[in-house]
């Protein structure tokens, strides 16, 4: 059974643009498309209690939901629409409703081009937590944005193994759309010692260590270039921090993807850096893609 693509709405105009990008992407991928409604409901003090509150708060949230789904049938008539209000901690309704979809659309209120995404307490758990890819859509996202010519850009870090979630996901998003990847690996001089033996030997073998970031953004790419022979692949490796590299190759992209390890540290799940980064000043939607 082909996995919903989901959106987390609330009302707010940030959410309404989720769910518009997520209607588009279930079209695309011709899956069904899944609205939920995450609500915690706080018992009233006994004096305070209003005879069914309780089902009137819960239907007038089902209808609100259920008119932000009206406007997205009309766009899309032939697409399958389910919602679902899940009551209880916001985080934890969310990361239940990720674990069933294909991926996970949220909103993100933009705060001008240079502070870009607001990324809440919820969005940042969600995100470090989510069994599955999370798209962050601004509350400006409009189809135009979507336009062709518009590339799909995506971080590449590691061996091919590290990144091949993260390809995966920017290939068949361009493939769907028929859009280009542009695949952008950054890197920087090694402080003494960073390099084992081992890797400064590979490095000079391919004449050093720009050469070597080529060819080993190449070797990533390849079993890639072989799965989706017609879309169009640039690759671009740059010297800097990888955040600010990625930014800068997505100034003009409909959709940036980078990647989050999946494991969990001694203080808990994390975001990343270069993820933390390019959600909070990205222009375009950031999908973020966990991996092992």
């Amino acid at each position: 059974m082909t996995r919903p693509i989901t959106a987390g709405v609330d009302g707010s105009e940030e959410s309404l643009a989720a769910l518009g990008w997520a209607a588009r992407e279930a079209v695309r991928a011709g899956a069904p498309l899944h609205a939920v409604h995450a609500w915690r409901y706080e018992e009233p003090r006994d004096d305070d209690a209003e005879p069914g509150e309780r089902a009137a708060r819960e239907a007038a949230l089902a209808e609100q939901l259920a008119e932000a789904v009206r406007a997205v049938g009309e766009r899309h008539p032939g697409l399958t629409v389910t919602t679902e209000i899940r009551e209880g901690d916001t985080v934890a309704a969310l990361l239940g409703a990720a674990a069933d979809a294909d991926r996970l659309v949220l909103g993100s209120r933009g705060q001008g081009p240079v502070v870009g995404f607001l990324l809440g307490s919820v969005g940042q758990q969600v995100i470090a937590e989510a069994p599955r890819p999370v798209v962050l859509v601004r509350a400006d996202d409009e189809p135009v944005t979507e336009a062709a010519g518009r590339e799909i850009v995506v971080g590449q870090q590691g061996e091919p193994d590290d990144s091949a979630d993260t390809l995966g996901f920017a290939f068949r998003a361009a493939a769907a759309r028929g859009a280009a990847v542009r695949a952008v690996r950054a890197w920087t001089l090694p402080p003494v010692f960073a390099y084992s033996p081992g890797s400064l030997r590979l490095a000079d073998e391919a004449g050093g260590l720009e050469p070597y970031e080529r060819k080993a953004l190449a070797a990533a790419l390849a079993p890639w270039r072989e799965r989706f022979p017609d879309v169009p692949v640039v690759e671009q490796v740059e010297m800097g921090s990888a955040g600010q590299v990625l930014l800068s190759a997505a100034a003009g992209a409909q959709l940036l993807v980078v990647g989050r390890r999946a494991r969990r540290t001694a203080v808990g799940a994390r975001i990343g850096s270069v993820a933390h980064g390019v959600l909070h000043h990205a222009r375009c939607p950031v999908a973020v893609v966990p991996h092992d």
